[in-house]
């Protein structure tokens, strides 16, 4: 049993990932988003440094709605498509939920990696704690992940997806974004980064991830 849900998650990350690389809708519009914000904040700078609370924020905020121009397109294909149906049945939902879910996370953190050491060396900003920084943007990614993917099931079907998506995803991500800004600081040498913060935003990581589970099943075979 635990090897076809392995073997069924591996099968739709691939097919995830492939449809990635054929089309590159999703990888394209965050990529833009993110460069773009980037180079904006750049020039406003024109060299001079950004002090640690503000490039935080910055930083998640682009992370953040970068993200949403990938994460919400999790069903939202397939059911443009009219392939969903198919997918239902022949894919159990487990599988189906943690494949995409693996490939949303894989995308977010890709993105995370080119995005983060270019927004420090655009911002002039220094990481003093190098392990709460990396922690920081790991839980976030997870977060971000695990909320979008979910949400990204229940806009499904909805008629205006993105606009639903954006005000369901806020919420939901908000106990994840505040600490992330607020440590994110700490680490750039703004304050304190207490590892309270990083705890309790991996156990909020957990209950997004069981909830997910738990409501997957519902909304899977709802029809």
């Amino acid at each position: 049993m635990k090897s076809s849900l392995w073997l069924g998650i591996k099968l739709v990350f691939v097919k995830e990932f492939t449809l990635g690389l054929r089309f590159k809708a999703a990888w394209w519009a965050m990529l833009m988003f993110a460069l773009t914000t980037l180079a904006c904040v750049s020039m406003a700078l024109q060299g001079a440094p950004l002090e640690p609370n503000l490039a935080a924020a910055l930083l998640w905020i682009i992370l953040f709605f970068a993200s949403m121009a990938g994460a919400d397109r999790s069903f939202a294909d397939e059911d443009m498509a009219g392939t969903l149906p198919t997918l239902k049945l022949y894919g159990a939902a487990q599988m189906v939920l943690w494949g995409k879910l693996l490939y949303t996370g894989f995308l977010l953190l890709c993105l995370t990696v080119f995005i983060a050491p270019l927004f420090l060396l655009l911002t002039g900003a220094e990481v003093v704690l190098g392990g709460i920084f990396l922690g920081t943007l790991l839980l976030g990614t997870l977060g971000i992940s695990a909320a979008g993917t979910l949400i990204a099931a229940l806009t499904c079907g909805a008629q205006v997806k993105s606009g639903l998506f954006s005000i369901l995803m806020l919420p939901v991500i908000l106990p994840v974004f505040l600490p992330a800004i607020f440590l994110t600081a700490g680490a750039l040498g703004g304050g304190s980064a207490p590892v309270s913060y990083l705890i309790g935003m991996a156990l909020y990581d957990g209950v997004l991830l069981m909830g997910a589970s738990v409501l997957f099943d519902y909304l899977w075979y709802e029809d």
